[in-house]
């Protein structure tokens, strides 16, 4: 990785299963608003960067970078959606309501979780990926990746309006159908994802695969395979695709 690069912003998304009645489970997305200079336009995962008040958290817990991760994704996800992930216990809906609004006007996790009388259960979220690219001229993020399970009686997801424009709970195979199709769009790293996640059908079966694959930084490369300039992956960190047409991987 080239020295010159900038510094990549630290950040945590978390990917949610909903298990359907019949069928694979359906994960959680949002749309983001198309003036958000990343992604913008595109589905993706509840998630942002790593904030100083979840490091904050984070020390007061004795966690280090990982715990801070967590805790960004737990906040980006209430935030976001409105869904009280990696909790102790399911928050009242006016407490809930109360920690979103606490948090849109610019409280910390922390300070939201007092004065709900809420503490955190981080153990919910399962590390599944970690990608961090190397492309220029652009923002670069180096994004965790979690899993979770919706917990029973959960609250209906609900869009913030804000940094995204509307969310959907579809299966892995349907975004990536929707996509194709030209009916929304997916960024490199999500479609990767999306292809991996569609091989599993149940949460504890991804979570255990989770567990059993040593995560790496992905940073993606392009190299020439044949008469194509390829975007390519690692081939041992989980993923079923490992590369990908230049031209295809840019469309979105």
């Amino acid at each position: 990785m080239s020295d010159d690069l900038p510094e990549a912003i630290p950040a945590a998304t978390l990917i949610i299963f909903r298990q359907a009645r019949n069928g694979p489970p359906e994960l959680l997305m949002v749309e983001r608003a198309k003036a958000m200079v990343f992604a913008g336009g595109a589905m993706v995962f509840p998630g942002g960067r790593i904030d100083p008040g979840d490091h904050a958290l984070a020390e007061l817990t004795g966690g280090d970078e990982e715990t801070a991760a967590r805790i960004a994704a737990v906040r980006e996800t209430i935030e976001e959606a409105g869904l009280p992930i990696g909790l102790s216990e399911l928050p009242s809906a006016e407490q809930l309501a109360q920690m979103r609004a606490a948090l849109h006007g610019g409280a910390t996790l922390a300070e939201a979780l007092a004065g709900a009388d809420a503490t955190l259960d981080l153990a919910q979220l399962v590390p599944w990926a970690r990608w961090r690219p190397a492309h220029r001229n652009m923002r670069i993020f180096d994004t965790r990746f979690y899993l979770a399970e919706l917990p029973v009686d959960a609250p209906h997801a609900t869009v913030d309006q804000t940094e995204n424009v509307r969310l959907v709970w579809a299966t892995a195979q349907q975004v990536l159908a929707d996509a194709d199709e030209g009916k929304l769009e997916v960024i490199f790293p999500t479609r990767r994802n999306l292809e991996r996640l569609a091989l599993f059908s149940s949460f504890a079966d991804a979570a255990a695969h989770a567990r059993e694959t040593p995560i790496r930084t992905v940073t993606p490369w392009s190299e020439t395979r044949g008469d194509a300039e390829h975007l390519c992956i690692p081939d041992d960190c989980g993923y079923p695709v490992t590369s990908e047409v230049i031209a295809s991987a840019m469309r979105g």
